[in-house]
């Protein structure tokens, strides 16, 4: 049973390149009887509440949110939730319900993303539906992306303008580890496919870092505002958004600087192992590594990738000789060949981006540069937790 007045509040989206709000997404709330505020998200999920209800108060929502919109700017844009378990009803030909309101509240469709919300629906159905809100000049977005990997169909076939990240997966990719990587490399193959990324659940500043660090184009959360029945006035947080947004850029510049000394280090550490290396001397020779903690192992390739030294690893006492990875060929591997091209034209030390080690899974820098007249070069793997805002 609904049990309350339906209507919209509104959360708005902050524009990243200026702080200003850029427009909002309506969400579903029941006004009771006290004055106090229920979100209707629950109701969705509830399988004793019949269908037809859930539609109408759908409808419901999105007609209140509607008619409230005249009273925003009119460079905002509003974004309104659209389930394909209602597009999946409809019967051919007919006229799109979410089109018709537009039309009747007088609502340019240029000014509307329709978010594409849950996994369920048929979904060629849903992709001609969403070829009729793109004919009308509405843009698309799915949301909770990266919530289920059956979602990376839907993004190639739909090719959504808007994706919204899952705000689970965001909150803890903020946090660091293994999540980190992959929702930064979900917002990589965002961009790479034209879309923008939206980062919602913004809550902390950690998270506001992240969302900046992922290229987020939008962010929305209770760091700048909840839900509300007003609209706020567009420069309301750009003050607050440009403090905050001065505070990562200094973050990353520091670590930044924090990088180049690590990298100073490293060519430190490199100069002082070349001789012993180019010289074929014995493992006893090799200097000892106690100012670098960082330091997982050295080797050498030729200049075709192929490992012609064991590995040497230093156990925090001595140095000792991996032999499992000899004749082993690298030269496939991403940080291989960007050292291999770069690090060869220049006689240089270079340094690969961070990736995880298919053997050990951890993740790893490697350092290289050529000696040896060119013909071996020098490896250093480490150990990338070491590394600032690892």
């Amino acid at each position: 049973m609904i049990i309350g007045s339906p209507l919209a509040f509104f959360q708005p989206f902050i524009d990243t390149a200026t702080g200003r709000i850029a427009g909002v997404e309506a969400l579903g709330r029941l006004r009771q009887e006290d004055g106090s505020y229920e979100s209707v998200g629950p109701l969705f999920f509830n399988p004793k509440i019949p269908l037809f209800d859930l539609r109408r108060l759908d409808r419901l929502i999105r007609e209140d949110a509607l008619q409230h919109f005249h009273g925003a700017p009119a460079d905002w844009f509003l974004s309104l939730n659209i389930s394909p378990r209602w597009i999946s009803r409809l019967k051919p030909g007919q006229q799109l319900p979410s089109l018709k309101q537009l039309e009747r509240y007088a609502i340019d469709p240029r000014r509307v993303v329709f978010e594409i919300t849950e996994l369920s629906g048929n979904q060629t159905r849903l992709l001609e539906v969403v070829n009729l809100y793109r004919e009308a000049g509405a843009r698309i977005a799915i949301d909770d992306f990266g919530a289920g990997y059956s979602q990376l169909d839907r993004v190639l076939d739909l090719q959504p303008d808007i994706l919204k990240l899952d705000m689970r997966l965001f909150q803890a990719a903020a946090r660091g580890g293994p999540s980190s990587e992959l929702v930064k490399a979900l917002a990589i193959m965002a961009e790479k496919t034209g879309c923008w990324i939206i980062a919602e659940g913004v809550e902390t500043e950690e998270e506001l870092s992240f969302a900046l660090e992922c290229g987020a184009r939008y962010v929305q959360g209770f760091l700048f505002a909840q839900g509300t029945r007003d609209f706020h006035p567009a420069e309301t947080h750009v003050d607050r958004f440009a403090e905050l947004r001065a505070h990562y850029v200094q973050h990353k510049l520091t670590e930044r600087e924090q990088m180049m000394s690590l990298r100073q280090e490293l060519a430190r550490f490199v100069q002082s192992i070349r001789p012993w290396a180019e010289s074929k001397a014995t493992l006893s020779a090799l200097p000892l590594p106690h100012d670098y903690p960082w330091l997982l192992r050295i080797y050498q390739c030729d200049r075709h990738g192929t490992q012609i030294s064991p590995n040497l690893e230093w156990n925090g006492m001595f140095w000792q000789e991996n032999r499992r990875y000899l004749n082993h060929n690298w030269s496939w591997r991403p940080y291989f060949y960007s050292l291999l091209a770069e690090g060869w034209q220049e006689r240089r030390l270079n340094v690969s981006n961070v990736y995880r080690d298919a053997t050990t899974n951890q993740y790893c820098i490697t350092a290289g540069q050529f000696i040896h007249n060119g013909e071996r070069l020098l490896l250093v793997d480490i150990d990338a937790s070491c590394l600032p805002g690892f």
